[in-house]
């Protein structure tokens, strides 16, 4: 069928309930009381709160994590970007012993998540490197981190760029740099802006290394919910509506470039 079986539609709804439901209850469970959650927890508010909310949007440590995460999450996707375009570009269009192998040492990356190594990296951050509890100590491990992905991502782009449009930029007399600025970068622009929202919404999401190397006024928005969840824990609402609003700018900026990813990794599949 053209529109899909209706086997692959009722897979996809059940996929979708299970995906989406958890986020829409906390959502919905925001505008209720306390007393109402423990009524019916599965009812629909009768009548709709915005107490919760508003005291969400009241309380001065809710825009402080939110500062810290933000912070942390444009330092990271800076640094991912530049660093892994940077990185990429030789591996896509110099010929060089070891180009292969040096790739796949970016690829094997994938494999080694930053829980493998937290202890010797905590050690590293704050002990040699004397950046725990700031925002470069967590910026900068993952920013290492999301290094791999982006290598993978972008090498593609810049392979499929074709060859004659550099020869012809050098017979303009553009060097090798200028060829990179002028015209390689804005032809990949679908796989920048991929692998910077994967940067930045991971670095929002992160929750062990900030955990380990922040404290204090520098703690992030995920930290800051698991101490709201503790401190108020008789209070399950405002709970939910501190949840639900620490999801809103990372689920807008994703929601906001989803057909650039979409299009930046058929780019990459096709490359």
């Amino acid at each position: 069928m053209r529109g899909g079986s209706p086997l692959i539609w009722f897979v996809a709804l059940i996929v979708c309930a299970f995906t989406l439901g958890p986020v829409l209850y906390g959502v919905v469970s925001g505008f209720r009381t306390n007393a109402q959650l423990a009524e019916s927890p599965s009812s629909l508010p009768a009548p709709w709160v915005l107490d919760n909310y508003a005291g969400v949007i009241q309380n001065p440590d809710f825009w402080r994590y939110t500062l810290n995460s933000t912070v942390i999450a444009l330092v990271t996707t800076a640094l991912v970007v530049v660093c892994g375009v940077m990185a990429a570009y030789p591996l896509a269009r110099y010929q060089f012993k070891g180009r292969e192998g040096l790739y796949m040492v970016f690829v094997a990356g994938l494999l080694f998540p930053a829980t493998v190594g937290v202890i010797p990296l905590f050690i590293l951050i704050t002990k040699d490197l004397h950046l725990g509890n700031s925002w470069w100590g967590v910026a900068l491990p993952q920013a290492a981190f999301a290094l791999p992905i982006t290598v993978v991502i972008l090498r593609p782009f810049l392979q499929a760029i074709p060859t004659e449009l550099e020869e012809a930029a050098m017979l303009d007399g553009a060097s090798r740099i200028g060829f990179f600025w002028r015209i390689l970068l804005p032809l990949s622009g679908p796989g920048l802006v991929t692998v910077g929202v994967l940067a930045f919404v991971g670095s929002w999401n992160a929750y062990l290394l900030p955990l380990l190397l922040l404290q204090g006024d520098k703690k992030t928005l995920p930290l800051g919910v698991a101490d709201f969840s503790s401190e108020h824990a008789s209070d399950i609402a405002g709970v939910f509506a501190f949840t639900s609003l620490s999801m809103i700018p990372a689920l807008i900026f994703f929601l906001a470039m989803q057909k650039r990813i979409v299009s930046g990794l058929q780019g990459a599949v096709k490359g």
